[in-house]
């Protein structure tokens, strides 16, 4: 019997193979997704029942009143904006451990996330005021590109080392935090407010125009991504055997590491330092759908929208009305797995 399930587009010369049972996993955790959504719409100052959620979702009647508001106004562009953050942060953390073939490594472990951070911080404190809101993604893009390829060529010798690409990674986020603080000494009380909130992590305040202007950096990345699915499952094979077989292994490295660049750094530059989701969601989607990237990269995707919007929705349950940055909550969860895959690789 037949475990697998293949899906080809022959015309962009596409494979995606995954077994089956990986399609009820993937459906499974779409639902969870869902439910997770309905309840993040209804929790806040003002508690919307379930039932009461969906009827201003569905019913033109009650449009007009102040639950219809509230909703569509304010904590759908929220729950938006946490899915697709999550979403990139996933999958271009699921890319770079497929490129590195590193299992520790994630766009802010490895300081891909603090390289889009320091250029968001950049255009925060210099060109606020002269330029428009929307050349913030192409900053923090140029700041994650621009880390992302120092790193890999300064931690090659003979091919990465896993341990030399992490220290290497560390030492750049290190110098990279302290310019970080130095662009917000020397900015003014105002811009360095917004930063230090914007640092930590946060989707609160999302509007329409931010989903607006995060969606395209999606559209163009993800079909580049699809395009080099196959490309991303013959890096996982090392270095010889790609070469031996004819592949043009630097190129499709380039191309891996930009589009994984792109999606962190969009993310960054919309809802902030949010950690950890990059280096979650890969290993629990590996656990769930095998380490196949074509159901990995859509199993991670779902995953990392999951975290956020988890993260986002305890932040506003722990202790309100106050709203805690769902960064803060992400670094709890994620910090302590990262000490544990750094003890295994370690054992290993």
């Amino acid at each position: 019997m037949n475990r697998y399930k293949t899906i080809r587009f022959s015309r962009l010369r596409i494979s995606i193979l995954f077994e089956k049972k990986a399609g009820w996993t993937l459906l499974g955790l779409l639902l969870l997704l869902v439910v997770l959504a309905l309840v993040s719409i209804g929790v806040g100052t003002l508690y919307i029942s379930p039932m009461r959620t969906l009827q201003v979702l569905f019913d033109d009647n009650v449009s007009k009143s102040m639950e219809a508001n509230v909703i569509w106004n304010f904590r759908i562009p929220r729950l938006l904006l946490a899915c697709l953050a999550g979403m990139a942060l996933a999958l271009s953390g699921t890319i770079l451990q497929g490129v590195i073939r590193n299992p520790l490594a994630s766009p802010d472990i490895i300081g891909v996330t603090s390289g889009a951070a320091m250029m968001a911080v950049l255009y925060l404190a210099l060109f606020n005021q002269s330029l428009s809101i929307a050349w913030m993604p192409v900053f923090a893009f140029a700041g994650a590109a621009g880390v992302a390829g120092f790193i890999y060529f300064a931690a090659w010798k003979k091919g990465v080392s896993p341990l030399r690409m992490i220290l290497v990674g560390m030492g750049v986020s290190a110098l990279l935090e302290a310019f970080k603080t130095l662009f917000i000494i020397f900015s003014t009380i105002i811009v360095a407010s917004k930063a230090h909130i914007w640092i930590i992590g946060t989707i609160y305040g999302a509007s329409w125009k931010e989903i607006h202007q995060f969606t395209p950096w999606l559209l163009v990345c993800i079909p580049i991504l699809i395009l080099l699915v196959r490309r991303l499952n013959i890096q996982v094979l090392g270095d010889e055997l790609p070469v031996t077989l004819g592949a043009r292994i630097q190129l499709q490295r380039l191309g891996l590491i930009a589009t994984a660049a792109a999606l962190a750094g969009s993310a960054v530059a919309f809802v902030g330092g949010i950690g950890f989701v990059g280096l979650m969601a890969p290993h629990i989607s590996r656990r769930l759908v095998g380490g196949s990237h074509g159901a990995l990269l859509l199993c991670s995707a779902i995953v990392g929208a999951i975290i956020l919007v988890t993260a986002d929705l305890i932040g506003r349950m722990v202790l309100p009305p106050r709203d805690i940055p769902a960064g803060v909550f992400t670094a709890v969860l994620g910090a302590p797995v990262f000490l544990y895959l750094l003890i295994k690789a370690k054992k290993n």
